[in-house]
């Protein structure tokens, strides 16, 4: 009998935990990963201007969503102050910075800070469910904006407060070709770190409370402690989001920090798709740059309609909540679902239906 080759095994193939458990599902897909950092990372050489500051914008904001996603997609906590967080996170490393204590040793010291104020408010939170966490987690949103008003000796009071420049063996990171390189580092810190916990023992707790809290506590999983831990995850990741923020505008004012924030977390996590590291990237981009797109939009069709300039401010806010509902109805797992299917197609061809 002539010998027949090992045939290459089609479509997901796991044949041991190992596998299953593993970070990249092929060498290939670990490959690109590492490819698609290599290339981000040479942008700085190829844009500048205003690409660089929305990169920087969307690796930011994709940090702090991924906290969210952690605490929502993968704990099934609902939390509507994590925009006061993300704040408090920035004036913590501002703080911190004008203690003399280098910017790059403020960032990770102003999400444990952060950390500590998420759990202290996740305590009561989580014994709560539903509408009566989603509550509290609003009390926490308004509690936090009324400090940072209040609380000069931390936060400059209503007049704000300086945040220093970050600095690397003593050269400045004030542009955004440099500035691009600090985020990108913590961006692909985090990305990992949450892409491992979810392989881990806890990350698999986490799910288990979010899927059916009571077949978890039956399983012998501590419900609160699951809980408030994925509060100060949650938290620290919207505190280093927040301290990246702060350095990279100089100046951190509690008015930008609103429940409005917290309901474009919310959003960039429902969009990019509920538990998805990946997700949370992909949905900051998205609410990052659909306003900017639709006052494109609008002021092109303004030379037609003059009357439309006038409300393009309403529709940038518009195009955010009508995402929301579309995605909600037409893609509730996200943009991530999306993406996975289109992946598929392309390895199945031409028997991907």
């Amino acid at each position: 009998m002539a010998h027949v080759p090992n045939p290459r095994p089609a479509g997901d193939f796991r044949t041991s935990y190992k596998a299953d458990q593993s970070l990249f599902c092929t060498h290939f897909e670990q490959w690109a990963v590492v490819t698609l950092v290599v290339l981000v990372a040479l942008m700085p050489l190829v844009f500048g201007g205003y690409v660089l500051s929305q990169m920087i914008l969307i690796g930011i904001y994709g940090i702090a969503a991924l906290g969210l996603n952690v605490l929502t997609g993968m704990t099934g906590q609902i939390s509507l102050g994590h925009g006061a967080f993300f704040g408090f996170g920035a004036f913590a490393s501002a703080w911190i910075a004008s203690k003399g204590i280098p910017v790059l040793i403020a960032i990770p010291l102003a999400g444990l800070m952060t950390t500590a104020v998420g759990m202290i408010f996740g305590i009561p939170a989580a014994r709560l469910k539903g509408l009566y966490l989603a509550i509290a987690t609003l009390a926490s949103q308004f509690i936090l904006e009324d400090f940072f008003g209040r609380a000069a000796w931390f936060t400059g009071g209503p007049y704000g407060s300086l945040a220093e420049t970050a600095t690397l063996f003593g050269f400045p990171l004030n542009t955004d070709e440099r500035y691009f390189y600090l985020v990108l580092f913590w961006v692909v810190i985090c990305f990992l770190a949450v892409a491992n916990l979810a392989r881990t023992r806890d990350g698999r707790a986490l799910v288990a409370v979010r899927d059916h809290y009571l077949s978890a506590e039956i399983m012998g999983i501590n419900l609160t402690r699951y809980r408030i831990m994925s509060f100060g995850i949650s938290s620290f990741f919207a505190g280093i989001g927040g301290a990246l923020y702060g350095h990279y505008l100089g100046f951190v004012s509690g008015e930008g920090f609103t429940i409005l924030l917290s309901i474009e977390f919310l959003a960039m996590i429902i969009i990019g798709g509920l538990g998805s590291v990946s997700g949370s990237l992909l949905g900051a981009a998205f609410i990052l740059l659909l306003p900017q797109v639709m006052e494109i939009f609008a002021n092109g069709l303004a030379d037609v309609f003059p009357a439309i300039a006038q409300g393009t401010a309403y529709i940038k806010q518009m195009s955010v909540g009508a995402a929301i509902i579309l995605f909600l109805v037409l893609e509730p797992e996200g943009l991530v679902h999306r993406w996975r299917l289109m992946r598929a197609s392309w390895k199945l061809f031409p028997f991907s239906h």
